[in-house]
């Protein structure tokens, strides 16, 4: 073999790895599972929401969408993880009301910046809460219970999930509207407190209506108004508490996003998918059977929504002076 021939042998035998590198750098995304964070345990809205969209991305992507919880900590320790991900589109994180809403108020020292840390994909659900009470307490709509708190200012109380939650600061954000005096007992979780709610030991409750419907359907408990402008599907003859408080609107929410330099190119790609996904008669039929809203939104447009979501909840936060478990 001559000097010219083992030459262009060489320099072929270097080539090739160097087109297959090119080649895989440049395979379409996705080309192998993608990882979705929920910083909270199986089971609550945030996760059956994420293992909907998770499973029909799936089928989109022809790659594994995976649900990775990570609960505990007020959902501190799960965004924590979704932003030490590395930024390759292969790791999003579930956000929600309480991670990125109401946590940047409500821990001083929290490690994480939502606008900063992470790129906005899209918002995914409003769940709509709702306050309902015993069948025994003296009102029946909004109107009604805010005629009797006024008239007797201290005397009743309601119950939630939690300080912090999403139910304690919407009952607040009400309350501080309407200027109203009504005591709050905190339990550990929508469960507890609707069970003493529905043994008549507490009256009255702001929940989610996705945990209320069946008990609502029933009679065993009455609804008096929904925190969302928009109906609650499911629940479209419950009137909305802002035909009576103007201004009021609120939900928990649940949405995506990414470590903060991920593509542009793959954050706008999972945006389409998912509004695709929430404009599919089928996907919005099992939203509606758990009485939640599908919120498209526009990465742009979430980033926007989050702003104002965290400026209204440290309004709350500040005004009622809530703190962590208390």
């Amino acid at each position: 073999m001559s000097i010219t021939t083992r030459r262009r042998a060489l320099a072929l035998g270097l080539a090739v790895p160097f087109i297959a590198t090119q080649v895989q750098a440049q395979a379409p995304w996705p080309s192998k599972p993608v990882r979705f964070i929920v910083p909270f345990p199986p089971g609550q809205a945030a996760d059956i929401f994420a293992r909907l969209m998770a499973e029909r991305l799936t089928d989109v992507w022809k790659q594994q969408v995976v649900v990775e919880n990570k609960g505990g900590g007020g959902g501190i320790p799960g965004v924590e993880a979704g932003k030490a991900a590395a930024p390759d589109g292969y790791t999003f994180l579930i956000a929600t009301s309480g991670t990125f809403g109401v946590n940047p108020s409500l821990y001083p020292d929290l490690p994480y910046k939502p606008l900063v840390d992470f790129k906005p994909v899209t918002n995914i659900i409003k769940g709509p809460l709702i306050i309902v009470a015993h069948p025994s307490f003296p009102a029946s709509t909004v109107p009604e219970l805010i005629e009797l708190a006024r008239k007797e200012p201290g005397k009743h109380s309601y119950a939630s999930a939690g300080p912090g939650t999403a139910q304690h600061l919407s009952m607040e954000l009400f309350k501080l509207m309407a200027k109203l005096d009504i005591v709050h007992i905190p339990y550990k979780g929508s469960g507890p407190a609707m069970a003493d709610l529905l043994g008549g030991h507490v009256k009255l409750m702001m929940d989610s209506t996705a945990s209320s419907l069946g008990a609502i359907r029933d009679g065993r408990i009455k609804a008096l108004g929904v925190t969302t402008m928009r109906p609650a599907p499911s629940l479209e003859s419950v009137p909305s508490i802002g035909a009576t408080v103007p201004g009021y609107d609120s939900a928990g929410w649940s949405g995506l996003v990414a470590p903060a330099k991920t593509p542009d190119e793959i954050v706008n790609k999972v945006n389409a998918d998912l509004v695709a996904l929430m404009r599919d008669p089928a996907v919005l039929r099992q939203f509606a059977d758990r009485a939640t809203l599908a919120d498209p939104l526009t990465p742009a447009e979430f980033a926007t929504f989050m702003a104002k979501d965290m400026a209204t909840w440290a309004e709350v936060v500040k005004a009622t002076g809530t703190k962590p478990g208390n």
